[in-house]
């Protein structure tokens, strides 16, 4: 079996649930070092390792080193077997990523699968599960591929406990496609989610939101989750455009009053709709791996982030694509994935 040597320290979880994902995808196994090397806590932390576990679990891998703190990892695929799963990351730690890094390879199978997932849905450090569901997977389906994603119950920082529920269907076929027009602005709707919390903290973060855009009451959404796992907030800003529907994520923290919270929600949608832009930041390293496997792809974006950089390099150590990006405007770069 061939196999990859990685540096980890380039970046975040990400470089790892890439490798994950295209060690599956291709057979090609890896030896990754310094995994996450520069973060404030280093080595594989408790959702990483449920992701390590999961992919080793469908791909009937082996793996040496897959404990938590571990800052080495050697992963050697065997073959993906679609079908029911359950994992559960024992924390707030993010569920969407571990369904990040199953999805590929399990879309190349010749059956579909189901998958139940627990942890946290509505996290700082990774897409929330409503981003995933009107965004990431309709995104995909474009691609070609078809997945859905219910919410059985949303799970906050830093309880967690949410479910998700995720079927995956057989994608034989991937489609080139080009996310670099978004069309007219439709519509922007908010949506305030909370738990154990007041309902009027969700509602003052709602007011500075219709302000900013102007929104009426029927595009402002109060959500309380009960019975509740313990306290927690997200903020939802969904910006629909005729082509594409980019939802933005923020999350209430302690000392940080909620006025705070949408502000800083909105600029970052706001920094957005001042772009010519397709795509937002968070789906546009996540469109990478996808459009590699398709062999093609093209994406607009306001910024090149570490991370799609940092992403962009290792996928192409497994597969035969370049992927290059240039400026097209002040606030727009084109991104192109050939192969």
């Amino acid at each position: 079996m061939t196999t990859i040597e990685l540096d980890g320290s380039a970046g975040g979880g990400q470089l790892l649930r890439t490798a994950l994902s295209l060690s599956l995808c291709t057979g090609t196994g890896f030896a990754m070092t310094r995994i996450r090397a520069k973060r404030a806590k280093p080595g594989l932390m408790r959702q990483h390792l449920t992701a390590v576990n999961a992919a080793a679990r469908i791909g009937n891998a082996y793996t040496e080193g897959a404990e938590l703190g571990a800052t080495t990892l050697r992963f050697e695929p065997g073959p993906v077997v679609p079908g029911e799963y359950a994992f559960a990351t024992g924390s707030a730690g993010s569920a969407t990523l571990v369904l990040q890094t199953i999805l590929p390879p399990l879309w190349r199978c010749d059956a579909p699968s189901r998958l139940r997932l627990e942890g946290g849905t509505h996290n700082p450090l990774a897409p929330s599960a409503d981003f995933v569901a009107d965004t990431f997977l309709p995104a995909l389906a474009k691609i070609g591929v078809d997945a859905s994603i219910e919410i059985e119950r949303p799970g906050f920082f830093p309880a967690g406990g949410g479910i998700l529920h995720v079927g995956v269907s057989p994608a034989p076929t991937l489609r080139h496609v080009e996310f670099v027009e978004r069309g007219v602005l439709e519509s922007i709707e908010a949506t305030a989610m909370l738990s154990g919390l007041a309902s009027s903290i969700g509602q003052r973060e709602l007011d500075v939101l219709g302000r900013r855009f102007d929104l009426g009451q029927n595009a402002l959404q109060l959500r309380q989750t009960r019975p509740s796992l313990g306290p927690g907030n997200a903020l939802l800003l969904r910006v629909r455009h005729a082509a594409h529907v980019e939802t933005f994520t923020g999350h209430g923290e302690r000392g940080v009053s909620a006025e705070r919270v949408a502000e800083r929600l909105a600029d970052e949608a706001q920094a957005y709709l001042n772009s010519s832009a397709c795509v937002g930041e968070h789906l546009s390293d996540q469109l990478l791996l996808p459009m590699a496997l398709a062999g093609g792809g093209a994406f607009t974006v306001g910024a090149i982030s570490e991370h799609l950089q940092s992403n962009a390099r290792l996928i192409e150590k497994f597969l035969p694509v370049d992927i290059d990006w240039r400026q097209t405007a002040a606030q727009a770069w084109r991104v192109e994935i050939q192969a």
